[in-house]
């Protein structure tokens, strides 16, 4: 192994709920082994990108309800492609040369994971969302 390969996989957290057997497809192999690690990783980085999303987008997140903040979540991760591919970048970033050969022969079934793993956590992480307060004068 190379020190790249060693250096991403020696960073990424464990999750020991993240079940790895035999009976699992490919796909959720990888999902288990390499996608929730990363997203693991890049979590604070994924709430600072939709925090700056929202901003971009006229702050109108913050003036909707509960259920229309995720729905909105997940429009942003399913249909804004530009957010999308951000993210997308994010955690492929992350890949060691050999997920990334993995990755690129079943592109579409590991974007749809990615993308329904990075949702959850956005969704999981709501509370965080709330408008930002203007300083007090003091």
């Amino acid at each position: 192994m190379n020190t790249r390969t060693i250096n991403l996989k020696g960073i990424r957290p464990e999750i020991p709920s993240a079940i790895i057997n035999d009976y699992m497809s490919a796909d959720e192999r990888f999902q288990n082994l390499v996608l929730r690690p990363i997203v693991k990783l890049q979590n604070e980085l994924l709430i600072e990108v939709f925090k700056n999303y929202v901003v971009k987008h006229k702050s109108v997140f913050y003036d909707l309800s509960l259920q229309k903040r995720m729905d909105y979540i997940e429009n942003a991760i399913q249909k804004d492609m530009k957010f999308r591919n951000s993210v997308k970048g994010m955690i492929i970033g992350l890949f060691t040369v050999e997920e990334y050969l993995i990755y690129i022969e079943n592109s579409s079934a590991l974007n749809k994971r990615m993308m329904h793993i990075v949702k959850e956590r956005l969704l999981s992480n709501i509370q965080l969302f709330e408008k930002p307060e203007l300083l007090a004068a003091v």
